[in-house]
């Protein structure tokens, strides 16, 4: 059962507000995909993925109240910063399965390209397919530098890397020693380190 910060309210199946909002979300579309703005129902796909071992790359698994603050946080990035999370659905059906991100957390030095999927979407192409969208949109709007920050033993996340065309940026990296993000990979799309 969710809890009631997860549910929509009687009489606001989509507040005014909120659409007004998704509506200044770009909306990419790939051949099978639509990369759209978030809403509440997206949130069950969220937490599928973060309160999950599908998170442990990522701080994971989180409590599904974490998942939630996260999940507020980089939906709002699209007001605070101009890019932020698209939800990954499939253009027939409009059913959510994953995310990909542009976002700074805070623990960032540059923009990165995220990517997250749930278990019955991996091995179709898909996560590729969506992130090219949202890296070209980056591209196309200027964005100076792209980087994805990779925990080395998520092989994934680093095939996926590489097939989108990023190197490793040991510079970048060495700028992590002595963190709590010491031993990230830093896989690098555009840009000069440090920019």
């Amino acid at each position: 059962m969710n809890a009631p910060h997860e549910t929509l309210l009687p009489g606001f199946s989509l507040p005014d507000l909120a659409a007004a909002l998704a509506a200044v979300v770009p909306l990419r579309d790939t051949p099978r995909l639509s990369l759209q703005a978030r809403q509440m129902l997206d949130f069950m796909a969220w937490a599928e993925i973060m309160c999950s071992d599908r998170a442990v790359y990522m701080d994971g698994p989180s409590t599904r109240d974490e998942a939630f603050l996260e999940f507020g946080a980089i939906t709002g990035a699209w007001l605070l910063r101009g890019f932020g999370a698209w939800a990954v659905a499939d253009r027939e059906s409009d059913i959510c399965f994953g995310f990909v991100c542009l976002n700074m957390e805070p623990s960032d030095r540059e923009p990165e390209l995220g990517y997250f999927i749930c278990a019955v979407a991996e091995g179709r192409g898909l996560a590729f397919e969506a992130t090219s969208a949202a890296r070209d949109w980056a591209r196309a709007r200027g964005l100076s530098a792209l980087v994805s920050y990779v925990d080395p033993a998520n092989v994934k996340s680093v095939r996926l890397a590489k097939r989108l065309g990023a190197s490793r940026d040991p510079v970048a990296e060495a700028a992590f020693d002595g963190t709590s993000d010491a031993g990230v990979a830093v896989f690098r799309h555009w840009g000069v380190s440090g920019t």
